[in-house]
């Protein structure tokens, strides 16, 4: 079996061209979404991340608004930053770049729960927990609608969610249970004592807990839908490191479906992004 590929890329595209439409419905009654970020430091990983962003921000018409602070910014100096945003009107919603290097607890607690386009803001998660709406962690949902726009059955299907983490794993458990989706999730992590049979079992494996081919061939049922979300370095042969992800290479002849890494669940991360922000202008009405 060869596995289906899970283009991240292509459902990117497809609903950046979606959310034009509602950006222009927007301004059409005088409201312009605008993403702001926090940057703290010169880290080449989150430089980059922003740029894209900011990108993606550009191609479908929403408003950036940057802060790029140096390294050594203390954590007052960042929150300063975090409540100028909160009281910009032009600012629909923002982030502040992780990792700061300093209380990334106190720095996410500042932001005003309604601009929090990460969706994990204590008062966000807890509005998922108790099935109210607000905005969704990013990475789970992009998840989610990587699954849909690939027409891969989730409903009824059992969820292996490999990672126990605040912006994936958790969330997505619990995103994963509301009557939208009514999948089975089981938690695993890497203190699950049979993580192998845990999987096995499983018509969807989500991969988060940042091991590099923790998922391999043998723990795959076959035809089920596989998604990479980790994110390690690790050093190749030739002494250069290189990204990997938690899918070993040889998943791909056992699963029906398989994210690439990078490409699959990245670039819905993005989009999640970006339809956070339209959405938090939108409730601005």
């Amino acid at each position: 079996m060869t596995a289906q590929i899970l283009d991240g890329k292509a459902a990117l595209a497809s609903i950046k061209d979606e959310l034009r439409g509602r950006v222009a419905t927007l301004k059409e009654r005088g409201i312009t979404p605008g993403l702001g970020t926090v940057l703290v430091g010169d880290d080449p990983g989150s430089r980059w991340y922003v740029g894209a962003k900011h990108k993606d921000c550009a191609e479908i018409g929403i408003t950036s608004i940057r802060r790029d602070l140096p390294a050594d910014s203390t954590l007052e100096e960042v929150l300063a930053v975090v409540r100028e945003l909160n009281e910009d009107p032009e600012c629909t919603g923002f982030l502040v770049q992780q990792p700061t290097g300093l209380d990334e607890t106190a720095i996410l607690s500042a932001v005003d729960p309604g601009k929090d386009v990460d969706g994990l803001h204590p008062v966000n998660l807890g509005r998922l927990v108790l099935g109210e709406p607000g905005p969704l962690p990013c990475t789970p949902m992009g998840c989610i609608e990587l699954l849909r726009r690939h027409d891969v059955p989730i409903r009824g299907a059992k969820v292996a969610v490999v990672g126990r983490g605040i912006t994936v794993g958790r969330p997505l458990g619990l995103i994963l249970t509301r009557r939208s989706e009514n999948a089975t999730p089981v938690l695993c992590h890497t203190g699950t004592r049979d993580l192998a049979a845990e999987v096995r079992s499983a018509d969807i494996v989500v991969a988060a807990a940042g091991v590099p081919g923790i998922i391999t061939a043998d723990m795959v049922k076959p035809g089920a839908a596989v998604l990479d979300v980790g994110v390690s370095r690790v050093e190749g042969e030739d002494g250069r490191s290189r990204i990997a992800g938690d899918v070993a290479d040889d998943v791909a002849e056992v699963a029906g479906w398989i994210s690439p890494n990078p490409g699959g669940v990245g670039p819905m991360t993005r989009a999640m992004l970006l339809a956070n922000v339209v959405e938090a202008a939108e409730r601005a009405l």
